[in-house]
């Protein structure tokens, strides 16, 4: 008889369906694996407000949440989204019991699905243009972005990947933030959150490869 395993929860708001729905299709995953140390739930709502986010969770102990977000662009509105959203972190995190972590991308999450496939080491000049590295990367013909994000097309795609693209789009994100760091980078810092400017770059490799630690899959 199987050993039943226990179960961790993780917590992440996020801000588009397409973030919603790969984490739901890792969890699946990793629950489906027999070499995962535990079963997991992964709860993520698609809110653009941590501190919303945060109080709908009736928190009982000390909680670590993650909020995935893109670094759009250098324009203005985009820089004070993003201010906007470290500030909402940072308003949470005042309660003692949460820590609010930052799984940003720079520029979109786009980037961290063609992680799965491929290397995409080449500065983007605005979030359209994921279109061809992701067609590339998955062996489809999107005319658009707005295509690929049909909820259809999407979850096709993630039913080519396995848990080993996974841990390869955190090993390719680790070496994306190490290049940054050698070819002189700096490292933008605000409320103690930092991140590059500088596309491409991201942090949400951080968390997943957190979560496949814990479970024993990294």
């Amino acid at each position: 008889m199987a050993r039943l395993k226990n179960c961790k929860s993780y917590f992440f708001s996020v801000e588009g369906e397409t973030e919603q729905w790969y984490l739901k299709w890792l969890q699946n995953l990793i629950n489906g694996s027999e070499s995962a140390t535990h079963k997991i739930t992964i709860r993520c709502d698609v809110q653009k407000d941590p501190v919303k986010y945060a109080k709908k969770l009736n928190i009982l102990g000390e909680t670590t949440i993650y909020h995935l977000s893109d670094y759009e662009s250098d324009e203005l509105v985009h820089v004070q989204q993003f201010a906007t959203t470290i500030d909402r972190m940072k308003k949470a995190s005042q309660d003692k019991q949460i820590t609010y972590k930052f799984g940003y991308t720079n520029l979109t999450f786009d980037l961290w699905i063609i992680l799965h496939m491929m290397d995409c080491n080449g500065s983007i000049t605005h979030r359209k243009n994921y279109i061809t590295p992701l067609n590339c990367a998955y062996g489809e013909n999107f005319e658009n972005m707005d295509e690929y994000k049909h909820e259809k097309n999407f979850k096709r795609c993630l039913g080519k990947l396995q848990l080993s693209n996974v841990i390869l789009a955190v090993n390719r994100a680790k070496a994306i933030m190490q290049r940054n760091h050698e070819n002189g980078y700096v490292q933008q810092e605000y409320k103690k959150y930092k991140y590059y400017r500088e596309n491409p770059s991201l942090a949400i490799g951080e968390a997943i490869e957190v979560l496949l630690t814990e479970c024993g899959l990294m």
